[in-house]
């Protein structure tokens, strides 16, 4: 068999698409390939990523589009349809291996809205270039977005990215987003029973 899929409930490691993001084609060609099934599906996908050089692996990370939480049985229903696309598709050469998870709570942060979306909680964020200030990485609460521009609240004041300066960025695990995950009360999410 040419790929095994490891299922994985919850990884700590969402306008654009995800892997656009980044700059990766290979990434945004497999997003391209695989986001019309997962959303027929009802998933939305947030990170495409290919990583390794003697095995590769392909980590896609997914949330339901109703803002419910994923679980595993949605997990393992997606690697299935996922891995299907890819056997016929093929736009990997060579073996690989497939993982399909949640985005966890600490989650990156790939599409323009999330910035506006987890306003209010900590973030990190970073830059493929040096700012004119000469930093790249920024640490500090979401103000949420000035047109195409992301706001943060640092310990040195208030900056603005534009989106399409940043390399990488995903919440920081702290006791404001724990508790607002326990109460159901992330954006987009809607409390189960």
């Amino acid at each position: 068999m040419r790929r095994r899929n490891g299922i994985l409930p919850e990884a700590s490691e969402a306008a654009a698409p995800a892997a656009a993001v980044r700059g990766d084609d290979k990434a945004a060609t497999i997003e391209g390939l695989i986001s019309p099934a997962a959303a027929a599906m009802g998933f939305e996908i947030v990170r495409v990523l290919l990583s390794g050089n003697r095995r590769a692996r392909l980590q896609i990370m997914a949330e339901r589009a109703d803002g419910s939480g994923m679980i595993v049985d949605d997990c393992a229903r997606l690697s299935r349809a996922i891995s299907a696309i890819l056997d016929v598709e093929d736009p990997i050469a060579g073996s690989y291996e497939l993982e399909v998870s949640s985005p966890g709570i600490d989650r990156p942060l790939t599409r323009l809205a999330d910035f506006a979306r987890f306003a209010g909680f900590t973030a990190k964020l970073e830059t493929a270039a040096t700012a004119a200030d000469g930093r790249r990485r920024w640490t500090g609460r979401l103000l949420g977005l000035d047109g195409d521009r992301v706001r943060l609240a640092t310990d040195d004041g208030e900056v603005a990215v534009p989106f399409a300066d940043v390399a990488k960025a995903k919440l920081v695990l702290t006791d404001d987003l724990i508790a607002a995950a326990q109460r159901g009360r992330l954006p987009g999410t809607q409390e189960t029973e």
